[in-house]
């Protein structure tokens, strides 16, 4: 989910120090039925907690039942929180969470614990955007966020998994008992380790240890997931079955590396040549293939190379303007290389998306030459996940707080502890072991074409330069129209959870 702070807010999330304990009560597994009466509304006692935590109320458990393609299915929501405790036995943080347990499953039965990115994004963009039972529906252009509504999703993930979102500490609902031990959590190793903790904790107060387990992860939750697979076995001594990355960031290098580096344009151009192409209403394999080709070939040896001058600049530069849809005088003041200009100049009088290229409203500011600003799905759409989650949580899953959902937080991605800067960031190595020391392991990305803040092609070549798998077959790479919230678009989300589903039988 790009250079700027809007790039921070599209990759990933947070979480806890690895010098924490944690413990929780309980949960009883819950059963399914209707959509929620009060009467069917169960609250558990918990502790109450100090400061703002004593604003989170007792865990809701609910019944309810969706019908989907394949019959009617029916399942418990559990709405709570986990306390955190430090190693005085202090309450140092509460988690927020939403689990869906279907109903008289069969044995073996998934589960998968879900989170976003950010750092500092809250779950409710997969949960009401993806994989809930009921998601957000913003018109049929998907694009009215004053009229969104929530709707049953035909396409939810517990059709073949069981679901636990993750908001972690300083998002969502999910708090630290002092304002300022936030940053204890903040930074890689630390929401690894404690991610890993919360997921040993549901898995073991829930009896769910036999369980095939699974991680999804959106833009950083990407790179967040790699992370928390390592820490699980380090630390909890549990390996899971896969991760499924969604528009993941791996390689800080790429993500936030040098404007100049010939590399990262090359990895950069194919998702904008998808977007002119789907603009021309040409965009087919083969001529996405070509652009492709075109990217890591001719484009990548100019730009690599001494600028070149004359006839063979303007042959280029018209190539490069041809291929992208930028204007050729901004190609040319570039020299070729990709800009943040973009977002400005790919479309006259409009402003673009980093999340999705092909994503164009009205330019607020048509007289500032700054493409720094508000982004039109992150601000101007996206964001109504988070009112929308409140509602719901409140309304049909009986979880009633006057504490405010956090879906982007601020002080953590300011805050947030690359461990050595967020360039030098990577999940290539976490990646490489889960393969290599778990034969049974397998991996899916999966990300749209138009995605500008992770683009495609770098996870393609994360994927390319790994080492071969033994047995082969066991990473999987899909592409879908839209952008970093490919979701928004119901034909990519549609085709993504098929594919998904086929992931989880193994096929």
């Amino acid at each position: 989910m790009k250079l700027s702070k809007a790039l921070s807010f599209a990759l990933a999330i947070l979480i806890a120090s690895a010098s924490l304990s944690v413990h929780a009560q309980e949960r009883p597994t819950g059963r399914g039925g209707e959509r929620p009466r009060p009467e069917q509304q169960q609250q558990q006692p918990q502790p109450a907690g100090k400061g703002v935590l004593r604003l989170l109320p007792a865990d809701s458990i609910t019944e309810h039942s969706i019908d989907l393609p394949q019959g009617q299915l029916a399942y418990t929501a559990t709405a709570g929180t986990f306390p955190l405790y430090d190693q005085s036995g202090e309450q140092s943080a509460a988690i927020f969470y939403t689990a869906y347990v279907a109903k008289d499953a069969a044995p073996g039965r998934p589960i998968t614990f879900v989170f976003n990115g950010g750092p500092g994004a809250a779950s409710a963009f997969l949960h009401l955007g993806l994989v809930g039972p009921r998601i957000l529906d913003f018109g049929p252009d998907a694009r009215d966020a004053a009229n969104a509504k929530l709707i049953d999703n035909p396409n939810t993930w517990l059709a073949f998994t069981d679901l636990v979102l993750i908001d972690p500490v300083g998002t969502g609902w999910s708090r630290a008992a002092k304002a300022d031990d936030g940053k204890n959590f903040w930074s890689i190793d630390s929401d690894a380790n404690t991610m890993a903790k919360v997921v040993a904790l549901y898995l073991n107060n829930n009896n769910r240890a036999a369980s095939p387990k699974y991680l999804l992860g959106e833009s950083y939750g990407g790179f967040r997931a790699a992370k928390t697979a390592r820490a699980l076995v380090r630390e909890q001594g549990i390996a899971i079955n896969g991760i499924v990355m969604l528009s993941p960031f791996l390689e800080g290098w790429m993500t936030f590396g040098n404007e100049s580096s010939a590399l990262r344009a090359a990895l950069m151009l194919p998702s904008l040549a998808a977007a002119e192409l789907e603009r021309k209403k040409a965009l087919t394999p083969e001529s996405l293939a070509a652009a492709e080709t075109f990217a890591m070939t001719d484009y990548l040896k100019t730009l690599a190379g001494r600028p070149p001058e004359g006839d063979a600049a303007k042959a280029f530069y018209s190539r490069v303007a041809e291929v992208s849809g930028l204007p050729l005088d901004i190609v040319t003041e570039a020299r070729g290389f990709i800009t943040d200009a973009y977002v400005k100049r790919l479309r006259a009088g409009m402003i673009v998306s980093r999340y999705d290229a092909n994503f164009a409203v009205d330019d607020p500011f048509p007289d500032r030459l700054s493409p720094r600003g508000p982004d039109p799905i992150l601000d101007g759409l996206s964001r109504a996940y988070g009112g929308a989650f409140a509602a719901y949580a409140r309304n049909e899953l009986g979880f009633k707080t006057d504490m405010t959902y956090v879906l982007l937080a601020n002080d953590v991605t300011r805050h947030w502890d690359w461990q050595g800067g967020r360039g030098q960031a990577s999940a290539d190595a976490d990646i490489r072991v889960l393969l290599s020391f778990s034969p049974s392991f397998r991996l899916l990305i999966a990300h749209g074409y138009s995605d500008m803040v992770t683009p495609y092609p770098m996870s393609r070549y994360v994927l390319d330069h790994l080492p071969p798998e033994s047995p082969p077959g066991r990473t999987q790479f899909k592409l879908y129209p839209g952008g970093h919230m490919l979701y928004l678009d119901r034909k990519s989300r549609e085709a993504f959870s098929n594919d998904a589903a086929t992931f989880y039988r193994g096929n």
